[in-house]
């Protein structure tokens, strides 16, 4: 197995995750904070697809979904553009909310999307460009997209248990 189709799976096993955290949750569920510091599924899903969005964008030299497909507009936030949720105070992850899990899905669709075209034609050692030179040692396109899945993997397990704690209410 080739490394892009080990990134394009473990990518794939996040959109499986997303969907089983959002799947079936009404508004209330998913805005819900099970107490006033901390996140909501909402907030977990918006801010790493952002993260998705904003990095795999600035590595393949791409724009955001976000701000090309308008999903500020759709999602009427009232938060900066380029807002991923990075050090949100509880008062910001309380206006990161939605009027339906599609939206949130869909948003998260078309960053997955965007992320499968472009791990399709990445070649072994495109692994080794580096992306950030902002770090020390610099960071590699392969570092970048390990370090993504990382966040994602970590935020989604915080949906799914925001989820059944939820649901167990």
């Amino acid at each position: 197995m080739h490394a892009k189709d080990v990134l394009v799976d473990a990518y794939g096993r996040i959109r499986e995750e997303v969907h089983a955290a959002v799947d079936g949750l009404s508004p209330d569920e998913l805005n819900a904070r099970i107490d006033d510091r901390t996140n909501s599924i909402t907030w977990l899903v918006w801010h790493l697809t952002r993260v998705q969005d904003d990095h795999v964008a600035d590595a393949f030299g791409l724009k955001q979904v976000w701000l090309s497909q308008d999903w500020p507009d759709r999602f009427a936030l009232g938060l900066p553009g380029r807002d991923t949720g990075y050090g949100h105070t509880p008062r910001q992850v309380a206006k990161v909310q939605v009027d339906s899990g599609d939206l949130l899905l869909g948003y998260y669709d078309a960053v997955h999307e965007q992320t499968l075209a472009a791990l399709r034609d990445l070649r072994a050692d495109d692994l080794d460009r580096i992306v950030d030179e902002n770090w020390s040692p610099p960071v590699t396109l392969g570092a970048r997209l390990v370090s993504v899945l990382s966040d994602d993997l970590q935020h989604v397990g915080q949906a799914a248990f925001a989820r059944g704690i939820l649901q167990g209410r």
